[in-house]
């Protein structure tokens, strides 16, 4: 960073704002974790880091546009080479953030971080796997999509589910905080918020996308679509003995397999979505449906009335 010029450094007093700042941080409004931990993962170095893996998930889409048969293992190896260190680095400071130490030097954070990332790394192909589903699923359920190529590089939907896939094995490991970054960086990029704990099935789709929420304990079948500006929330937030509220409690929707929401439609709670249903545009539903069920707006009023 460059230094500012000493006429500029004399037209405040700076050196009473810097003690003054010093003393908040340490002092007045400390909120370092555990009142120890300086090293915090890097939003920066893990945007770096998605956008290596996804190109060595599909080089010729997200990687050079040189590739060739003669050079695209090279290019993936060295493409991994250089980011699973990175993604090393970033899980050694998650954990930091959410285990019970504060030495930043202990061994343990490096090992399990290596370890992390390891097996992270060997879940790549199951990874890809799950994501080639969504590929096909984007491409047979939208008339206006032309190829799976255009698929993978032009909808947001694909995006979202891409990091979603990243974040949620990073998520079951143990990396929680490195994940969240992970579908924030998606979330900002593409206007769809995925927490990482959500469990999705395969060939997922999400058209459009803008506005589309789901959350940390939803459980999504295999073969649903989504369309924007759904919101798969929770009804309420129970608090404990203290008033804090309760972390972690099963309170968002199961979505069982091959079911179709379409654009506006808020279903919250912990309820169930049978096989086969189809959730009208703009319904609010707070109830469980059995399978095959068709939920209208108009049916919504219906039995308000």
């Amino acid at each position: 960073m460059n230094e500012a010029p000493a006429s500029e450094r004399q037209a405040w007093p700076l050196d009473e704002i810097v003690a003054a700042l010093r003393h908040s941080r340490e002092v007045t409004h400390h909120i370092r974790h555990r009142g120890a931990v300086r090293e915090l993962p890097s939003r920066r170095v893990i945007a770096e880091v998605v956008e290596g893996l996804t190109a060595a998930l599909f080089p010729t889409h997200h990687g050079r546009e040189d590739l060739n048969d003669a050079n695209i293992d090279y290019y993936v190896g060295n493409t991994l080479a250089r980011v699973l260190p990175l993604l090393t680095e970033q899980v050694r400071r998650s954990l930091l953030c959410t285990l019970d130490g504060t030495d930043e030097a202990d061994p343990h954070y490096h090992e399990r971080a290596r370890a992390i990332a390891a097996e992270f790394a060997a879940q790549l192909v199951p990874i890809r796997a799950l994501l080639v589903s969504d590929l096909r699923a984007a491409y047979q359920g939208d008339p206006a999509a032309n190829s799976i190529s255009e698929v993978l590089l032009v909808y947001p939907g694909v995006t979202a589910v891409a990091y979603h896939r990243i974040a949620h094995r990073l998520y079951k490991l143990g990396a929680t905080l490195v994940a969240r970054l992970i579908s924030e960086i998606a979330h900002s990029t593409t206007g769809i918020e995925i927490h990482p704990g959500a469990h999705i099935g395969e060939s997922f789709f999400i058209d459009h996308g803008t506005g589309v929420v789901i959350g940390e304990t939803a459980i999504i079948g295999n073969r649903v679509r989504l369309y924007q500006a759904v919101t798969l929330g929770a009804k309420r937030f129970p608090v404990d003995e203290t008033g804090a509220l309760v972390k972690g409690n099963a309170r968002h929707p199961i979505v069982e397999d091959d079911v179709v929401i379409y654009a506006g439609a808020t279903i919250l709670g912990r309820i169930t979505l049978g096989a086969g249903s189809t959730i009208g545009g703009n319904v609010w539903l707070t109830h469980s449906v059995p399978p095959n069920s068709s939920i209208t707006q108009a049916q919504m009023r219906s039995d308000c009335e």
